[in-house]
């Protein structure tokens, strides 16, 4: 069985979500034709882009048989199924799980902190979700600050979040803490786990922004 192939990614600048799929593309060494979605502008809620994709989420994927997939892990499952190497979801059933476990812990743990904190609190942001909470982007500002100690005290023993390689999790993590300078922090100094990790994750060169 041949599997349709990739024909078109849709992207967005910053977002972390389009950026995990990036830095997984650039881990392959893929490059793929892009299309750019301003969701600044709405553009992702708009009738051509709905009736095309069935979803308002970016990234997305279009395959040859005119597929689309959207969701960034199941984005990257089918590209690793394409191109198996270097594997980033896993080896085995037990390395696989460890790996969606912990991509998991860090979109509840620390994304979606972040993201409440930006899509409420920042007026500009006002175009993501309708109706805006300042309480709500309040209130998480201490679940962002709860989550990088998290991530602190998880990256305290190991070289990477989800055993003895790079991979998903680490994509995950590195971009969520990327989506932090949208509402200005930064990992703390003490955080010397962290920092560290940050480094050897920037010095693969495939982070891209």
């Amino acid at each position: 069985m041949t599997l349709p192939h990739p024909v078109m990614l849709y992207d967005t600048p910053r977002a972390p979500n389009p950026r995990r799929v990036r830095i997984f593309l650039a881990e392959k060494g893929i490059e793929l034709p892009t299309t750019s979605v301003d969701i600044m502008a709405g553009q992702q809620f708009g009738e051509e882009y709905l009736a095309k994709m069935g979803s308002h989420n970016v990234p997305a994927l279009e395959l040859s048989d005119g597929t689309i997939l959207t969701e960034t892990v199941a984005v990257c499952r089918y590209l690793e199924a394409l191109y198996p190497e270097p594997n980033l979801l896993g080896r085995d059933p037990l390395e696989a799980a460890r790996i969606e476990m912990w991509s998991r812990r860090v979109e509840f743990q620390l994304m979606l902190p972040i993201a409440a904190v930006s899509r409420h609190g920042i007026p500009a942001m006002k175009v993501l979700e309708g109706e805006q909470c300042p309480e709500w982007a309040e209130f998480n500002r201490d679940r962002v600050v709860s989550g990088l100690a998290w991530l602190e005290r998880s990256l305290a023993e190991r070289e990477w979040l989800a055993g003895d390689r790079f991979s998903l999790a680490d994509i995950t993590a590195i971009c969520t803490v990327g989506f932090m300078r949208l509402i200005r922090v930064s990992v703390p100094t003490e955080h010397a786990a962290t920092l560290a990790w940050m480094e050897r994750c920037e010095g693969r060169g495939t982070m891209v922004g």
